[in-house]
Formats: structure tokens, sequence, C-alpha cells
């Protein structure tokens, strides 16, 4: 049973945000995703390579001044995952970033809302929630459009609870399956039981995908994520199984990604120190078309390239 949740400034002084339960004090030390208690962000600003549905496309959802708006993305500095092939790298393990006010990022969020973006989409959110629970408080009722918690899925359901209301959408990954895997590359052996609750979490909340009937963005529900590994082609069908034999029909998107790319200590694991062949990427897309999981989004491995990854040294957008 959950354990009913305040997320306040507090929680800095006892570190429980995330699943490792570290219990650091950040106002005095760094916690095991790498932070203190200061909001550090690395960037914001409209983000055009999300799935369409968050994104949009010029062709339904240009704005009549000509603007395609794109996802508002707001990356914060750190992780509570330590993903050796981490594309975003110089924010999550090198912690790049700008410290800032709560209500500095309740600015930025306003800034992108008028710059015409579709949605609020926070990036790796979960270290400094009390800070970004803040921000949606003052930014309120001037902020209408959808907030998106874009997350590696590794989440503490009580999180999720105390998210009520003030997330819209949810967009975790659902990366690995097997202990074995989760350990190595991302030192996390229990990523999959803590992440299948979590997301099972986000669909209770939300309810099933709601659209703008216009424009075809989601305005509410769970976009769930995978990015098919080098090599593990089989941990990604057992995924699939999963999903389709505990998540409820119709009641999330998917989204198989073929973006891999070795980015970051990929080097240190010759087995995924490679780009996923077009075969491994099929036989994953054929087992979801057989199992029936076609509500969602499938990759052209021509997006498996370094420009689609944000730049960080410019602190753009804060």
């Amino acid at each position: 049973m959950s354990i009913d949740m305040t997320i306040d400034f507090s929680l800095y002084e006892e570190c429980i945000l995330c699943p490792r339960l570290c219990r650091v004090n950040r106002k005095a030390q760094t916690g095991l995703c790498g932070c203190t208690h200061e909001l550090t962000a690395a960037r914001a600003a409209l983000h055009p390579w999300e799935e369409p549905c968050i994104s949009g496309t010029k062709n339904k959802t240009a704005k009549d001044d000509g603007i395609n708006g794109g996802s508002g993305t707001v990356f914060f500095t750190g992780c509570t995952l330590r993903c050796c092939f981490c594309q975003n790298f110089p924010i999550s393990h090198e912690h790049r970033g700008k410290v800032i006010t709560a209500k500095k990022l309740s600015a930025v969020f306003l800034s992108l809302q008028q710059q015409g973006a579709y949605n609020i989409n926070l990036v790796t959110p979960t270290q400094f929630l009390p800070h970004i629970v803040r921000a949606l408080e003052i930014s309120r009722p001037e902020l209408t459009i959808p907030v998106i918690y874009n997350c590696g899925g590794y989440e503490r359901t009580e999180i999720i609870d105390a998210l009520k209301d003030k997330v819209q959408i949810y967009m975790p990954d659902l990366k690995y399956f097997s202990p074995v895997l989760s350990k190595r590359y991302s030192q996390a052996e229990n990523y999959f039981s803590v992440a299948s609750r979590a997301v099972l979490r986000m669909i209770e909340q939300t309810g099933p995908p709601l659209f703008d009937p216009q424009t075809g963005l989601l305005k509410r529900g769970v976009l769930l994520r995978h990015m098919v590994l080098p090599g593990a082609r089989e941990d990604s069908i057992k995924l699939l199984h999963w999903i389709k034999n505990h998540l409820p029909e119709k009641g999330f998107l998917i989204s198989l990604m073929s973006q891999y790319t070795p980015f970051y200590q990929a080097k240190n694991h010759p087995e995924i120190n490679r780009r996923i062949t077009t075969y491994e990427y099929q036989k994953v897309i054929d087992e979801a078309l057989r199992l029936g999981l076609t509500d969602g989004f499938m990759q052209e491995k021509s997006s498996a390239r370094e420009e689609y990854t944000p730049p960080f040294s410019t602190l753009e957008g804060l």
C-alpha cells in the first residue's frame, strides 16, 4: 500500500525522491543522482523531434502565424539512472547546467508557452521535483498547456501518486526486462520491478490517451517508449509480451525506437558499441505487430543519428 507523499523542499534533507532511496541530505552533499538541493537545468527550447503527437507536424498543427510549435522541453541536470550509453551524458553524468530558482523556472515555462510550445516537457525531472512542483504552482493559471513527465521509467509509485493533477502526460521509458542487463548498463538491478509498477500507476492515473481532435496532439495519457539495444532483441521481445499481458488494451501508446547510438561509455561494453541492425529492429517490430501492439509509433532506422541530440553547451532558454 502506498503512503501519501507531499512533494516539498524538505525532501532534499533526506532524499527519497527516486527508488534508490539514498536518504542523503542534499543541502550538505550530492545524492546518488549527483545533484544538490539547487535546481540545475541545461536547456529550455522548442523541440521538433519527439513523437508527432507531442511535437506536432507542420501539416496538422502549424500555428496561424506559421510557427510550428514543437514540444517545450526543459532538460534538467543529473539523473537517477547511470546508463552507460546515455545520449544526454553531458548533463546526466557530467552535470553541466545552470542553477536557477523555481520562480525563474516558472518564467521559462510561460516563455515556452508564449513561443508556441504545445506542451511543457520535463526531461529527467525526478531529482528536482520540489522545485518543479513549486514552479508549476507559480505558473498557474497562466500555464494552460499539458505538462509531460519525461523519464527513464525508474520512478516510485508514491511520487507518481503525488503528481496527480500536476502532470497530464507521462512519457516513461521501459528499458529492460532482464535485471542482468539493467545492472550492467544502468546500475539498477531492480529496474524492471520498479519501472513496471510505475508504468501501471501512470496509466491508472491518466486513463487512456486523449487527443485534441483538431490537431492530433496528445492532451492526456501515457506514451511508453522502448529503445531496442544491440544484441538485446530477445529482451525487447520479452518486454513486449509483458506489455501485452499486463497493460490495459487501448490504455497507452507505445513508441519503439531505433535511435540507439553508442554514446558515452558504450565503448566499455563491446556488445553494445555499435548501432542496431535493421534485422534486429525489424524482429522487434514484427513481434509488436503480431501481438497487436499497434497504437503508437515506430522510428525509421535513419533516426540513429547524432544530430537528433540537443546541444547542451549554450544553456539555451535559461
